[in-house]
């Protein structure tokens, strides 16, 4: 792969790899096993001796491909595709740490991640500490002699947080820790995580790299001798990207900077509109000048990215009002599509947490998130027509 070859063209380029019949679109290999020629190609390749593949729990083209094209994108030695976003925190973690390890995370992560933190690992004895994305004292205090990963997403969810990812990559390096950063809002066509320090990036491909609410999927990304233990894990336990999801993504890819442009565009126009409505108090948008981050995303990313998120006056009801008047955005705690959605987090992406821990990540009633697609812009701001009344 010629690494004079500019993003856009590597995520159509990047990866491929043709069959004897000369396919111009890459194959699908829907198998769950593959034949050796004879015992002992069967003994060297489950050896590691020989290069090929086994099982598709494990080894399997069409996930190749996939993994190659996201990982060429990112800049990265390596990449292991699972089942989803969610399945792709868990392997990091399951990979890297052991019962009595630390983590510090931010406290502004999706809920689901909240819960895997705080709940499902603690259960194993994994510790994890809650912390200000935002502010490096608070990571540099949270710091223990066990502590082995930091953890963030960037921007967050649902308040689009931006943290500066190369002095966190500092703290951590000096603790003796590696920094994991969730890619998932910004993919590779808006921010590169690797190359401003991070270790290792983690994707739910079921969002911008599938782009149109296909199908599920997750990745994570470093340097192939950090993440081994990660695809040991797979190998074992077996959290698995099938091979039509891994083709699915790869289709994604080849579109992901024109689509992430046109998000961008869009959410930037509906963004400044909302800050114009008499119904919101408040809009969280890195593109935003009145963005507490904005000179630091500015920097990070290409653009603010996708996602746009508001307090509504009035607290839930309105809230909820709102999201119930829209007959063109649909109502779904999905993001990354190229249908804009609508969702209240307090009640969805974030009702497993408790009323505390939303309180200090933010999170009020009356905050409603959209995840911008690719509608014309006045179509969307006419279906949030209300927040004008």
């Amino acid at each position: 792969m010629s690494n004079q070859w500019q993003p856009e063209t590597l995520g159509v380029r990047a990866g491929s790899e043709h069959t004897e019949f000369g396919e111009n679109s890459e194959a699908m290999f829907l198998t769950s096993s593959f034949v050796f020629k004879d015992a002992a190609q069967a003994a060297a390749r489950f050896g590691g001796q020989e290069p090929g593949n086994i099982y598709s729990r494990f080894t399997n083209p069409t996930v190749t491909m996939f993994q190659n094209k996201l990982a060429a994108l990112e800049g990265a030695e390596f990449c292991v595709a699972t089942s989803s976003g969610m399945s792709a925190i868990l392997a990091c973690v399951m990979g890297l740490c052991s019962a009595g390890d630390h983590v510090v995370a931010s406290r502004s992560i999706f809920g689901t991640s909240v819960q895997l933190f705080s709940n499902i690992l603690q259960r194993w004895g994994l510790q994890t500490t809650f912390v200000s994305l935002t502010d490096p004292e608070e990571w540099k205090a949270a710091v223990r002699p066990n502590t082995k990963l930091f953890f963030v997403e960037t921007p967050s969810n649902p308040l689009t947080e931006v943290c500066d990812i190369a002095e966190l990559a500092g703290i951590a390096h000096t603790a003796g820790a590696l920094l994991v950063v969730d890619n998932c809002f910004c993919t590779p066509a808006l921010q590169k995580p690797l190359s401003l320090g991070a270790d290792i990036i983690i994707h739910s491909a079921t969002k911008y790299i599938d782009g149109q609410g296909r199908c599920l999927g997750g990745a994570v990304l470093g340097k192939k001798e950090v993440l081994e233990p990660v695809y040991g894990f797979l190998r074992t336990a077996g959290p698995s990207l099938s091979a039509f999801n891994a083709w699915v993504f790869l289709k994604g890819l080849e579109t992901l900077h024109v689509r992430m442009a046109a998000h961008a565009r869009n959410a930037l126009e509906l963004a400044q509109w909302l800050e114009q409505q008499a119904g919101v108090s408040r809009v969280y948008y890195p593109g935003l000048v009145s963005h507490p981050q904005h000179a630091l995303a500015m920097t990070q990313q290409k653009s603010g990215g996708a996602i746009v998120s508001f307090d509504v006056k009035g607290g839930k009801d309105a809230a909820w009002r709102l999201i119930d008047s829209t007959r063109l955005i649909s109502i779904t705690a999905n993001l990354g599509d190229a249908k804009s959605t609508i969702t209240h987090p307090a009640t969805t992406t974030h009702s497993r947490v408790s009323a505390e821990a939303r309180a200090a990540a933010g999170i009020g009633d009356g905050l409603v998130r959209i995840a911008v697609g690719l509608e014309h812009i006045d179509d969307l701001k006419a279906d949030l027509a209300l927040l004008s009344r």
